[in-house]
């Protein structure tokens, strides 16, 4: 059989690129998109597992790039979604941010962010960042000075209060058309334009907990699309913990690792299967463009055909 022509939007094994040399964590971590495995992807996603203290630390520093970014911090423990297994500090525009939950932020591009450190530590998470703008990590981080050891932590020198950009609880808002028996079920929204205005990348994620009922297909006609799976084993990080099909196009691609796959507007995707489950993993959509549910996928326009549903917007 054939290899699909739709091969050329999945990812199917991530790249270890970033953040070599540190203990306690995945190091390098695993990239999940980049120009260089989607060429017209434009766009960074990377993601490690923090297994206990990380040492140094911290080993992020204070660095600022010109492009936006969004960094998530989520729990492992997928009957405690919303506890992150640890406690941390970030330091963004020179104030001070502790969380101990799942925690999304938004960074805009030009607002230097660091050191990152870890205070307490419980049980395994992750980390992940997400470069708006490039898919070229050189561009991102290259010359931003994240890996700059500083004398003193930074000061806040603008009247700004920093606390707008982070989501410490998530909107659950995800209707029944896209959840159902065997996963987390609304799923947690932790960035959208209805938490920080002015965003416009809509991110929801769940755990997927036994075989779970089929998301049927759809397209998005106004909007780009991200869609990751990511295994929930931290101490086998690339295996899914189920075999599933991911239909693009109309083609029938099947995954049993963890994997990402970049859905341009337009494109008919779905329907997903789980065919197995073994273990928890996570489920996460990231629609590009759009800032809430209803401007991405458009649940009031809903039409309905024969062994398929299609979401469109007007």
């Amino acid at each position: 059989m054939s290899e699909s022509k739709y091969e050329k939007y999945a990812v199917r094994k991530p790249i270890y690129e970033a953040g070599k040399g540190y203990q306690g964590r995945q190091s390098p971590t695993m990239t999940f998109m980049s120009s260089k495995q989607i060429p017209e992807a434009n766009y960074y996603i990377e993601l490690g597992w923090i297994y206990e203290m990380p040492k140094p630390n911290p080993h992020i520093h204070e660095h600022v790039h010109p492009y936006d970014e969004i960094v998530l911090h989520w729990g492992g423990n997928p009957e405690l979604p919303q506890v992150l297994g640890g406690e941390i500090e970030f330091y963004i525009g020179g104030q001070p941010i502790t969380f101990n939950t799942t925690t999304g932020i938004y960074i805009p591009a030009g607002v230097p962010h660091g050191p990152l450190t870890w205070k307490k530590f419980e049980f395994p998470h992750i980390e992940m960042a997400f470069m708006l703008g490039t898919g070229d990590p050189a561009k991102g981080w290259g010359k931003s000075g994240i890996t700059e050891v500083k004398k003193s932590l930074p000061k806040k020198t603008k009247n700004f209060d920093y606390e707008q950009y982070v989501i410490r609880s998530p909107l659950r808002e995800s209707p029944g058309a896209l959840s159902g028996k065997g996963r987390q079920s609304p799923t947690m929204t932790y960035m959208s334009g209805t938490q920080i205005p002015g965003v416009k990348v809509y991110i929801e994620f769940g755990w997927i907990n036994a075989v779970t009922d089929t998301i049927r297909e759809m397209k998005h006609d106004k909007f780009d699309e991200i869609v990751m799976h990511i295994g929930g084993d931290p101490k086998d990080p690339e295996d899914l913990g189920a075999d599933m099909t991911f239909g693009i196009g109309g083609d029938q691609l099947k995954f049993d690792k963890s994997f990402a796959v970049y859905l341009p507007k337009g494109m008919m995707h779905g329907p997903l299967i789980w065919h197995n489950w073994r273990k928890p993993h996570i489920e996460m959509a990231i629609m590009l463009g759009a800032g809430t549910l209803k401007e991405g996928w458009g649940f009031d326009f809903m039409e309905r055909f024969p062994g398929r549903t299609i979401i469109k917007q007007d």
